[in-house]
């Protein structure tokens, strides 16, 4: 399965995962395996958007992780500024300021006739005075509604410094901002991309992607390594293209590419009757502006070779536009080109 990019990977394994269900699988009956957790980005967010049920394996789920969510509560803050679990979440990342302080400057902001107001006259405790300036510039800008997605880019310009205090491993976190960025260009409007991405109260910022009720159907999504000795009716393998499978971290030595080797063979013997291996064609380069098309193309995974691909059934998503009525859905007026140049010169 070819497709463009990893929106419609994401995409592609939604609509078939709901035609399965359609269909009479059970989403239980149908796993998503990749190579590294944070494969699944974009995924986990489509899923979401569709209210499709899932529980990961291996790693935390994308919209789960603290720093993510860090970032998005300063969006829901900046969207509803009456929403006091994104506005103690966001006023904490800051050093110096704690629950008693968070709570004045949400008593500041509720007197205030305007909320910027409120928090431009709040006096920040000592240790805070350094950042909170910032904090309030870059909530002025967000009210005043600067422009989406370039509002998420802002965000996370400001809290990288905070990123990098909290995080001994900024630089992997930093990356997934970067992916939440290219996400988001693909929403209208900061409201809409709040609202696809509904959050629980983020109390559970840390804890590994549990399994829910016995009786609940979910899909699974599954590193790898996590899903040995597993089988399902129905597999998808995420980014089946160099770089990913085999991981570019993991190409020094003829024994990693050789574990790697096994890896695939260990994801593609999961499925029990229908297996599905996408290549995306391109992946953004991280680092550009949100709606940037800086891009750089992948190529099938190395161990998938050209004598092999007769055992697969290989197509490209989204299929072309199908014919309407037996015609054509271009003009069928034919232009004499070499007529007319020849009209010119008379």
């Amino acid at each position: 399965m070819t497709v463009r990019d990893e929106a419609e990977q994401a995409s592609y394994v939604a609509e078939q995962v709901l035609e399965a269900r359609e269909e009479g699988f059970a989403l239980k009956q149908q796993a998503v395996l990749f190579r590294a957790s944070h494969h699944s980005g974009p995924l986990e967010v489509e899923l979401t958007r569709r209210n499709i049920p899932f529980v990961k394996f291996g790693g935390l789920k994308f919209l789960d992780s603290a720093h993510v969510k860090d970032v998005l509560a300063v969006l829901r803050f900046a969207e509803n500024p009456k929403d006091r679990v994104a506005a103690f979440r966001v006023m904490q990342l800051l050093p110096g300021i704690g629950p008693s302080a968070a709570a004045s400057a949400m008593e500041a902001m509720e007197r205030a006739l305007d909320p910027v107001l409120g928090l431009q006259f709040f006096r920040a405790p000592a240790r805070a005075e350094a950042d909170w300036p910032g904090f309030v510039e870059l909530f002025s800008s967000l009210r005043s509604r600067s422009g989406w997605p370039s509002d998420l880019e802002h965000v996370r310009l400001w809290y990288e410094p905070h990123l990098e205090r909290i995080h001994g491993d900024a630089t992997t976190r930093r990356a997934d901002l970067l992916q939440l960025e290219q996400i988001a260009a693909g929403y209208s409007s900061r409201e809409r991309f709040l609202t696809d991405l509904t959050l629980d109260p983020p109390e559970a910022t840390s804890d590994e992607a549990g399994p829910p009720h016995r009786d609940e159907d979910y899909l699974i999504l599954s590193t790898i390594h996590s899903a040995k000795g597993q089988e399902w009716t129905k597999v998808f393998v995420l980014n089946a293209v160099d770089g990913c499978i085999p991981s570019d971290l993991a190409v020094g030595e003829r024994e990693e590419i050789e574990e790697e080797r096994r890896l695939l063979y260990v994801a593609m013997t999961r499925a029990k009757d229908s297996l599905h291996l996408i290549t995306p064609q391109r992946f953004f380069v991280h680092g550009q502006a949100a709606r940037g098309d800086q891009h750089v193309y992948a190529s099938r995974t190395r161990f998938i070779t050209d004598s092999m691909l007769e055992r697969f059934s290989q197509i490209s998503w989204p299929p072309p536009m199908a014919d309407h009525g037996g015609q054509s859905p271009h003009p069928t007026v034919r232009v004499d080109l070499k007529a007319r140049m020849r009209g010119m010169w008379r």
